[in-house]
C-alpha cells in the first residue's frame, strides 16, 4: 500500500544510531514496511508507535504488506539540494529501496539519482534484492560516491533453510552474483553479514566461506551484528522454522530469544569472525556492532579482552 507524503525519512535527519555505527551520517528511507518479509526483522518493534500503521490499519509485526511512499524520490531531490552539510547517506535503514513493492515505483533508482545529483554527497546501498544490477550503469557513473552492499545471511548451501524467513527477497545465490557483478564492474562494495542466525549460519564453515566470498568482491569493510532479539520477530522465526520441519534450526533459535543463549550467541560469533579474518590478514575490515547490555558478565569480560573490530554501541 501507499502512503503518498504521510511520512518520510529523508537526508535532513541525521541516523544517529546508524552514524554510531559507523554506517552512515543520513538516512533516506522509503517507507515503514518492507514487502520482503523478513520473519526476524526488528524494524516492527522500532517502529511500532509509527503513525503509519495506524493509517494502514494494520500491525507492524503482521506480514504479507508493505507500506511504502512513492512520492520519496521527490523530497529526496529537495533535500539533497537544500542541506549544506553533506555525507554518507544509507539507502536504506529500516526498509529496502528495491523490495519488489518499490521496484514497482523504481524508488532505489529514483532515490539514487536524486542524491547523486547534487555534489557532495555519497551512497551506502544496502539491499536483499540482486535487482539493485539493473541500476549498476547509473552507479557506475557515480562509482567513486556510492557503496554497494547486499546483506548475506546464508551460504548457498543452507540458502533453502534461511528462505523460509526471508520468503520475498531474493535467493543468496542471486545477491551473490550481484555482489560479485558489482565487484567485476569496478564498483566500490562491502560486506554485510547480518543476521548469521544461530545453527543456520553461525558455525565456521559458514562464516569462513562468507568472508572468503566478500573478501573476494573487494569489500573495504564487513560488517556483522548478532540477530536482534528485540519483540516478537524471534518467536515467529522460530514458529516458521518448525513449521517447515526444521527443527534444530528452530531450537537454536530460541535459544537466543533469552539473555543467556543470546549472549553466548554474540560472544561465540565475534569469535568465529575475527578467527576468519584474521587468517586472511584482514581483521582490520572488521566492524563487528555490539549492543553489550544483553551480555552475561563472562562473556562480556571476555570480549572486552578481545575487542578487535568490535564496536560497542548504546541501548539496543
Amino acid at each position: 500500500m501507499t502512503l503518498n507524503g504521510r511520512f518520510w525519512v529523508t537526508p535532513e535527519a541525521r541516523t544517529r544510531k546508524f552514524e554510531e555505527k559507523a554506517l552512515a551520517q543520513f538516512a533516506v528511507n522509503v517507507g515503514t514496511k518492507c514487502g520482503h518479509g523478513c520473519l526476524y526483522c526488528s524494524t516492527g518493534a522500532m517502529l511500532r508507535m509509527h503513525q503509519s500503521f495506524k493509517i494502514a490499519g494494520e500491525s507492524p509485526f503482521a506480514m504479507g504488506y508493505a507500506i511504502l511512499d512513492p512520492d520519496t524520490p521527490i523530497r529526496v531531490a529537495r533535500d539533497a539540494a537544500r542541506i549544506n552539510a553533506r555525507g554518507l547517506v544509507q539507502l536504506c535503514t529500516t526498509v529496502d529501496a528495491w523490495s519488489p513493492e518499490a521496484q514497482a515505483h523504481d524508488l532505489g533508482r529514483k532515490c539514487l539519482e536524486a542524491i547523486l545529483s547534487q555534489p557532495g554527497w555519497t551512497v551506502r546501498i544496502l539491499t536483499k534484492n540482486a535487482a539493485v544490477v539493473r541500476d549498476f550503469d547509473l552507479i557506475e557513473r557515480y562509482r567513486s560516491r556510492v557503496l554497494v552492499g547486499l546483506s548475506l545471511t546464508a551460504t548457498e548451501e543452507r540458502s533453502h533453510i534461511v528462505a523460509v524467513v526471508e520468503p520475498h527477497a531474493s535467493p543468496i545465490r542471486e545477491r551473490m552474483a550481484a555482489l560479485r557483478e558489482a565487484h567485476e564492474r569496478g564498483l566500490r562494495t562491502y560486506g554485510m553479514l547480518c543476521p548469521l542466525l544461530p545453527g543456520i549460519a553461525d558455525d565456521p564453515a559458514s562464516v569462513d566461506r562468507l568472508v572468503e566470498f566478500v573478501l573476494g568482491c573487494g569489500a573495504g569493510e564487513i560488517f556483522l551484528e548478532p540477530v536482534n532479539a528485540r519483540g516478537p520477530a524471534l518467536k515467529m522465526t522460530e514458529q516458521a522454522m518448525r513449521a517447515a520441519g526444521h527443527g534444530a534450526e528452530a531450537d537454536a533459535i530460541a535459544q537466543v530469544r533469552h539473555k543467556v543463549g543470546w549472549s553466548a550467541y554474540a560472544r561465540r560469533l565475534l569469535d568465529t569472525v575475527q578467527e576468519a579474518l584474521l587468517r586472511r590478514g584482514a581483521i582490520v575490515k572488521l566492524r563487528f556492532l555490539l549492543y553489550p547490555a544483553k551480555l552475561s558478565a563472562a562473556d562480556d569480560e571476555w570480549i572486552l579482552a578481545h575487542p578487535t573490530g568490535v564496536k560497542r554501541l548504546g541501548r539496543s
